[in-house]
């Protein structure tokens, strides 16, 4: 039985009162003579209203058919948002699909799981890419979504995470764009809507931070696509930290684990490759993704024209290498590329800036950017910056809550440093973002270097090998932060001389009872610390003086004149020990340690380097001077398998090398230049000599120090009581002494 339309198929009237509408427009503009009645604003209301009934009633009719089995009505509503498939003839203006999308507003609760399809191309539409209007109609349809049917929260995020990436304003523009605004449409514009539906969607569901965090990770960039891909996702998701803190450390975790992989491959020294640098990729690092034109950004990625807008490319697993495919082999290949390392190193310059800008960003323009309702009434400016900047001076209440972001990243950063960049021994450059963080506070750099001297020296259940890299990591830092004062290096200083002469204790005593040596991952760790010394030594020897007052009897005046702090006298017994460690620790670190100790009348080591030279060689008859294979074995037995080639090669905070990012840490970096001895060469000169005689030269001077046998031994209880008080509240600031006894034991 035939009904009128309007009855059976509202979907049917739309299309003809829309044709019709269109025909009476197109007369109208032909002839202009033709007089046209006043609307007044409540003939508008009515035609607004019967409008919005009209589409309503589409919409239940097609529900209700497809209900009931019948989807005639159902597929033509859902054709309305698929606009990848429509044609330009057949595209429908964006006010339409505001009427559409009201309509859907108003019967969210009758969406079942049939009618998934619908729901599946509203989300999927390009509705950044529409009018302001529009998008406000949308976000406030997808806040009451996600409320009636939870079920459709993961689809909505994943279509927000996806949108995030490089290419999404792109896929956007392909897939068709109804209208626009009259200026250019940006990436930034298309960004903040979806950061303001995000904020939307988490203002109403408390719970989502737990959904959204595995989506975010999923579609992560992979590290071969481009810098651009890299820095637009990162900014993206440092953008979501600031309005939604629960996600802060773990999406910090996420990017500064991708860093790592990046900065592994680059194992060659920025100056071998800055001459065979193109100047085009110079002209692309400068170009801002946020600020290019949607479908004028020139090439696409390569990696990501093939990646599925809806579940996410396989290559952005950020969790393991499976599922990389051909990306393996081609990755091998370009291992030893000299384009592929510095394609490599423009993309972890790019990630460690962003990084630092929004470390150096006051923690108040997050506060004050969470602090606005983050609801479709308040449209952002295309120009805005995804942080607003504050000029009037910020009440106490405030400057106090930033303090607290502030201490709060901090702690985030030293927990990732722990689980992650500590136990990366080929990494260059991404441990200076803990260097840099650590100089906003002198409580920040203390707990960093507190943390580092815990893990070096009291926890003896963690791998010898994390231990030898914090040792290194509390050496490099102290050696080279200008902002590490005299006090902290000298309290550093203190620990680890102490925690050499324990070990030297426990060995000369197991040693005169006939035991079993102390274990092999005991003596790494002697080495390590020993290294840590030497190299602190190197670099902070005017610190380790101090200034006391010695009676001239002659002169009846007081005049001061330099010793050296107590906690050094160690350092004899050390070099001279049966463990040797100027045999094993680095050469470079024992040959600088022994030209400043000769030069600062502390010690001289010359003598035990030129033995331990010869024991390296042995002589044979027929073929002469050859290397002893009792040399490697020793210090196989000593450092286990690994170690040694680590210790010699690993100083995690030599020089920052990265173009663009570099000039965050110049400032608060210490040169070997800026503490290196004046007369070098002239004792470089007296030092070959020395070694090729084989002995002191006369003019030396007497060494600071007196023979081993000379140094009074300091009591256990001393050293107890000095390291007590250094590691108070996991810090090497001076505590109250009831603070940690536990310290003491550990040691002893």
């Amino acid at each position: 039985m035939e009904m009128t339309t309007r009855t059976t198929n509202p979907l049917e009237d739309y299309k003809k009162r829309s044709g019709q509408q269109r025909s009476r427009a197109s007369s109208a503009s032909l002839s202009t003579a033709v007089s046209r009645p006043i609307a007044t604003n409540s003939r508008i209301k009515q035609d607004e209203q019967y409008h919005k009934d009209m589409y309503l009633a589409a919409i239940n009719n097609a529900l209700q058919q497809k209900t009931r089995g019948m989807s005639e009505s159902f597929d033509e509503l859902v054709d309305q948002f698929n606009l990848k498939q429509a044609s330009v003839d057949t595209i429908i203006p964006a006010a339409q699909l505001r009427l559409w999308i009201v309509a859907l507003s108003h019967v969210v609760s009758r969406l079942e799981r049939c009618h998934s399809s619908l729901v599946e191309a509203v989300v999927g539409m390009p509705w950044t890419t529409m009018d302001t209007s529009f998008t406000k109609s949308y976000i406030s349809f997808v806040g009451m979504l996600v409320s009636a049917k939870p079920e459709y929260l993961t689809l909505v995020l994943e279509r927000i995470a996806n949108g995030f990436t490089h290419q999404s304003g792109l896929q956007a523009l392909n897939e068709g764009m109804p209208e626009t605004s009259s200026s250019p449409l940006t990436r930034r514009m298309v960004y903040e809507r979806l950061h303001c539906l995000l904020q939307h969607l988490l203002s109403l569901v408390p719970t989502l931070p737990s959904t959204l965090q595995p989506l975010l990770v999923r579609h992560f960039p992979h590290k071969r696509h481009t810098q651009a891909a890299q820095v637009t996702y990162i900014r993206n998701l440092l953008h979501i930290t600031e309005y939604c803190p629960e996600l802060s450390d773990r999406i910090l975790a996420t990017i500064i684990d991708r860093a790592i992989q990046i900065d592994v491959e680059i194992q060659v020294e920025i100056e071998e490759l800055e001459e065979q640098e193109a100047n085009e990729q110079v002209a692309i690092f400068d170009l801002d993704p946020f600020d290019s034109v949607v479908g004028q950004d020139g090439e696409s990625d390569p990696e990501d024209d093939d990646s599925d807008d809806d579940e996410g490319d396989n290559f952005s697993d950020l969790s393991s290498d499976e599922g990389e495919g051909d990306l393996d082999e081609v990755a091998e290949e370009e291992h030893t590329n000299v384009l592929h390392v510095q394609e490599m190193v423009h993309k972890l310059d790019a990630i460690l800036q962003n990084v630092f800008e929004y470390f150096s960003r006051s923690p108040l323009s997050s506060e004050r950017s969470s602090a606005v309702p983050s609801t479709p009434s308040t449209p952002q400016s295309e120009s805005a910056p995804l942080s607003p900047v504050i000029t009037r001076s910020p009440s106490p209440e405030i400057a106090e809550k930033a303090q607290a972001i502030q201490r709060n990243r901090f702690y985030s950063l030293l927990s990732i440093f722990e689980r992650t960049i500590l136990r990366t021994f080929k990494s260059r450059y991404t441990q200076f973002l803990i260097f840099w963080y650590s100089s906003l506070d002198p409580e920040f750099s203390d707990l960093f270097q507190g943390m580092l001297v815990s893990k070096a020296l009291l926890e003896e259940d963690q791998p010898a090998v994390t231990r030898a890299a914090a040792a290194s990591y509390i050496a490099s830092f102290v050696s080279r932060a200008l902002f590490v004062d005299r006090e902290s290096t000298r309290r550093v200083m203190g620990c680890l001389c102490n925690f050499l002469s324990n070990r030297l204790d426990i060995f000369n005593a197991v040693a005169q009872t006939g035991m079993i040596p102390p274990s092999m991952a005991q003596n790494s760790i002697f080495y390590a610390v020993s290294q840590a010394v030497f190299l602190i030594f190197c670099f902070r020897w005017r610190d380790l003086q101090q200034e006391v007052e010695a009676e001239d009897e002659l002169a009846g005046v007081s005049a001061p004149r330099s010793k050296w702090m107590t906690e050094l006298e160690v350092l004899p017994r050390v070099v001279q020990s049966e463990l040797n460690p100027l045999k094993i620790c680095s050469a470079n670190v024992v040959m600088q340690f022994a030209r400043v100790a000769h030069a600062t009348d502390f010690l001289y080591c010359y003598s035990i380097i030129e033995a331990n030279r010869r024991s390296d060689f042995v002589t044979s008859p027929t073929q002469g001077p050859q290397t002893s294979s009792r040399v490697p074995l020793l210090r196989a037995a000593l450092l286990g398998a690994g170690m040694h080639s680590e210790l010699n090669t690993f100083f995690p905070f030599d020089p920052y090398k990265l173009p663009r990012s570099s000039s965050y840490i110049d400032g608060m970096y210490r040169e070997w230049s800026m503490v290196a001895i004046d007369d070098d060469d002239e004792d470089d000169d007296d030092d070959e000599d020395a070694e090729n005689e084989g002995e002191e030269p006369e003019n030396i001077g007497e060494p600071m120090f007196p023979p081993v046998s000379a140094i009074p031994m300091k009591s256990r209880e001393g050293e107890a009581d000095t390291l007590d008080v250094s590691f108070g509240g996991m810090s090497i600031s001076p505590a109250p002494p009831p603070l940690s006894v536990s310290v003491a034991m550990s040691l002893s």
